[in-house]
């Protein structure tokens, strides 16, 4: 039986040997033998579904000699192998039209330069054993994209027999492969997300402006008698906007080896050690590294600052700030201000008008290299208390950062401990430290020192902070830096702090993940909203309900807060149940469990659901797609009298699975009964008398705006009030900043940047009629945005390159008008998204060293008809009695 067996194994084992062919480990040379081979390797760019016709690139070609030099005495798989690249060509992939074909009618000698060719056409040495590349051997100092090129052919035999999956070097990194054979022909699939090469790029901190690759990688040998036949591979990079797919692009690239002859050749060379056959060949090689090296570019033809701002600075005055043309110039500036030293910013800086120096701060900010913050940080004295709106804007860039690093936190808690002659500006940092020490802890994984010491700061000055205006700082900072250790002081301030410190400390819990939102959480949760310690205003309970129902709650929780309604003042009532019926509609998480508990004719009845009021909750889709949507949602909670208490208007992206937090608008109001006689709610007897705005942007809290506070205030407001918004943000942000080279297993490498910018101004207001009983308050969001991918393959003696952008402007307006003559007093909302131009280029180009270009542009323009987002069917019947519509429309929502 046991014979049997190992026959049967034999069997196989024989079986396997004989489709290989090949009774060693790796492919052997013949000795005094020369292979000839015919060598290409191409590189292709186009968007992912592409036409070959309609890419760009080019490919060199050649003729490649390969003999054995020497044959290690005690080892046969062990050998020198000399490869020689003869008769190289550069050429076209695609054949155009005459005049369009940028390689013809030239050659390598051109293109390179008699030196570099020579470079390239010198053989290579390599230590070839057992399949596998252990060294290669080449002149030193030789150019870093030449020695590339031929890292990427020696490459190519790196090769294994026995299937298998092996970490392995080639010019793509230290990667992860695996081996595939069948008969004579051997896969190699290289994972090429598990390459470890050193790189330099940098990508943004939030996936829903990132980019996302897709790799592929695949190496097909076929083995004729002990050695390589031909090889053919390719390579994809597919890289995409993940927000927005039309910026996408893909680059290809493919390498074939086609053996041709073989012929009589030099003899081996005698020895025993590689090292002395190496000296005996050539004195000049040395052992080099065949994973690619970086290569430093520099861009030749790009415009000095002073140049590049001269030409882009009338785009970027403020009256100009909505246009395409304005982000268009902001991410050109940042390009150029990336490659400018420090002094060269500062004498910028200095010489400029007050109308354009916050876009150009703006821009120093968002060009995240040492030479601009240094820059800025000489520029901006935060200790005489002068231009606070340029050192605001620095602080929110700061926030807004696509890819900071500790040098700018650093800069902040240095900042902190000096003198800050203005108040607001020092509660500004404060808060920006926080959105900072987040996006660092989210892009390294690990607690840098200057986030530890931000950690301790924010935690500490809360412990500590005795005034109101201290704790607010603080919460707002968390809130900002989403820190657990955070929770229980958060959970403090929530159920026991004042209004407005209960406020905060309740809406910074509600960005925590859910996962943070444990079972103590929603105990404290439960006791604000049923006020079973103590009364709170409506805005907290509202907050605290929200946390409860966004935070996988329980059947008993979602009971008793449906049981509430009824029991609750009117407005709240209404709210509430708005709320429920928000869910249900847009099927949020909860609306299953909702549906189950109104099966209880004891919470869905009647009495409960026919409250009436005009406060409201509306969710809905602004874009909904395959890749990406975007949704808006509308809170609004009035008081007992008629009057605004909050207004919440939120817009969210989500892609890949992750969300952003793209703007929240929330205006509140307290303490304005007075101004009609009317009678304030329950616990809200005694608020002072308060109007403001609080806004997020891009995940980041900024510091809230005070419209007016206290009884004076308000009345010499009024009077002097001309109706005219106030700015809550308004500048430049750079959205999406991603940069990566990307290393070519044919040697070249690809450059890609993508870059977002907006032009953004956020305004709102509140207008308050006495004479006519009447409150309006708006939001208007005005912005245009740019986003351009640029995917180059820059060889020095020719590059191609495709460049996709968008370019677009848009209004989002929010108005809510109040009418409180009578009871039930009359509400209407609208939310308008205008009309806006959408333009979509895709420009690509070759050209070669000495001058010849193709270049190929196509662009498409269309308007978007602008629309009012609906919302629910009790505010368009409102809306029709507010403006006194007589008859119904079927071509507008009113």
């Amino acid at each position: 039986m046991i014979s049997l067996t190992l026959l049967f194994l034999l069997g196989i084992f024989s079986t396997f040997s004989a489709s290989i062919k090949v009774h060693t480990a790796g492919p052997r040379l013949n000795n005094d033998k020369v292979y000839k081979y015919a060598y290409t390797s191409e590189v292709l760019i186009d968007k992912p579904n592409g036409s070959l016709e309609d890419s760009v690139g080019y490919k060199i070609s050649s003729d490649v000699e390969v003999n054995l030099v020497w044959r290690n005495p005690t080892n046969k798989d062990d050998q020198l192998v000399k490869i020689v690249m003869k008769n190289i060509k550069v050429e076209n992939i695609n054949i155009r039209p005459q005049g369009q074909n940028v390689f013809t009618e030239t050659n390598a000698a051109k293109l390179l330069g008699d030196t570099n060719l020579n470079i390239l056409q010198r053989p290579i040495l390599v230590q070839w054993t057992n399949g596998k590349v252990k060294t290669l051997y080449l002149y030193q100092n030789e150019p870093t994209v030449l020695v590339n090129i031929k890292r990427g052919l020696a490459s190519l035999f790196q090769i294994q027999l026995i299937p298998g999956t092996v970490t392995e070097v080639d010019v793509s990194g230290n990667c992860k492969v695996t081996y595939k054979a069948k008969q004579n022909q051997v896969t190699k699939i290289k994972e090429l997300e598990s390459c470890r090469i050193s790189k330099t790029g940098f990508t943004n901190s939030n996936k829903v402006l990132g980019i996302s690759n897709k790799l592929t990688s695949s190496t097909v040998y076929h083995m004729e008698d002990d050695n390589i036949k031909y090889v053919l591979a390719e390579e994809n990079h597919v890289l995409i906007l993940n927000v927005y797919e039309d910026i996408s692009a893909k680059v290809t690239c493919r390498q074939k080896l086609e053996l041709k002859s073989s012929e009589v050749g030099p003899k081996e060379v005698a020895g025993k050690q590689l090292s002395n056959v190496v000296k005996a060949v050539d004195p000049k090689y040395i052992a080099t590294p065949l994973v690619a090296d970086q290569i430093k570019s520099e861009c030749k033809s790009c415009p000095l600052l002073l140049q590049q701002w001269k030409a882009i600075r009338k785009d970027l005055e403020p009256e100009n700030l909505s246009k395409a043309s304005a982000a268009r110039s902001f991410l050109q500036l940042i390009q150029s201000l990336r490659r400018t030293k420090k002094s060269d910013i500062v004498a910028l800086l200095k010489s400029e008008k007050e109308n354009v120096l916050p876009q150009l701060v703006d821009a120093v900010t968002f060009a995240q290299t040492p030479d601009a913050l240094d820059a800025l940080l000489e520029f901006l004295d935060f200790e005489n208390g002068t231009r606070p709106l340029l050192q605001e804007r620095f602080l929110y860039a700061t926030g807004l950062a696509s890819h900071p690093n500790e040098s700018m936190l650093r800069v902040l808690l240095d900042k902190y401990k000096g003198k800050i002659a203005n108040d607001e500006i020092r509660e500004t940092v404060v808060i920006i430290i926080g959105a900072l020490m987040k996006k660092l802890q989210q892009a390294t994984g690990s607690e840098l020192p200057a986030v530890l010491e931000a950690k301790k700061l924010i935690l500490d000055g809360l412990q500590n902070a005795d005034k109101p205006s201290e704790v607010k700082m603080y919460l707002l900072a968390l809130k900002n830096a989403n820190l657990p250790e955070g929770i229980p002081m958060l959970l403090k301030y929530s159920e026991s702090g004042e209004g407005p410190v209960s406020s905060i400390a309740i809406s910074a819990l509600q960005k925590y993940h859910v996962s943070y939102i444990t079972d103590e959480v929603k105990k404290v949760m439960n006791r604000i909203y049923h006020q079973n310690y103590k009364i709170h205003e409506k805005t907290v309970r509202t907050a605290a309900a929200d946390i409860i129902l966004n935070s996988k709650p329980t059947y008993m929780e979602i009971k008793n807060l449906l049981l509430s309604i009824g029991e609750l003042p009117l407005e709240m009532s209404k709210y509430m149940l708005s709320v429920f019926q928000d869910i249900l509609q847009f099927e949020m998480p909860a609306s299953k469990l909702i549906r189950q508990v109104l099966k209880d004719m004891r919470v869905h009845n009647y009495d409960r659901f026919s409250k009436t009021g005009s406060s409201s909750a509306y969710s809905g889709y602004v874009t909904r797609g395959p890749a990406s949507s975007v949704t808006y949602s509308l809170d609004i909670l009035y008081s007992g009298s008629g009057i605004l208490r909050r207004s919440n208007m939120d817009t969210f992206v989500y892609s890949k699975n992750t969300e952003l937090h793209a703007i929240q608008v929330v205006i509140e109001a307290q303490g304005l009964e007075s101004l009609i006689a009317a009678t304030a709610d329950e616990g809200e007897e005694d608020l002072e008398s308060f109007a403001g705005m609080s806004a997020i942007l891009f995940d980041v809290q900024l510091r809230p705006v005070t419209f007016f506070q206290g009884y004076s205030d308000l009345m010499s407001k009024m009077f002097s009030a001309t109706g005219a918004p106030i700015s809550v943000v308004k500048g430049l942000v750079l959205l999406t900043d991603h940069s990566e080279t990307i290393q070519l297993q044919s040697g070249l490498q690809v450059s890609a940047e993508f870059q977002g910018g907006l032009a953004i101004d956020i305004s709102g207001g509140m207008d308050f009629s006495l004479w006519y009983r009447e409150s309006k308050t708006s939001v208007n969001n005005r912005g245009a945005m740019v986003i351009v991918g640029n995917i180059t393959i820059d060889s020095e003696f020719a590059n191609a390159g495709m460049e996709s952008r968008l370019e677009t402007e848009s209004s989002f307006n929010f108005i809510t008008t109040v009418k409180f003559s009578s009871y039930p007093f009359l509400v209407c909302m609208q939310m308008d998204k205008g009309t806006f131009p959408m333009r979509r280029y895709v420009t690509k180009y070759e050209r070669s060293s000495y001058g010849k270009s193709y270049v190929s542009r196509k662009g498409k323009v269309q308007n978007v008809a602008g629309s009012e987002l609906p919302l629910h069917q009790e505010n368009s019947n409102m809306c029709r009695v507010v403006f006194g519509e007589q008859e119904d429309s079927t071509d507008s929502w009113f």
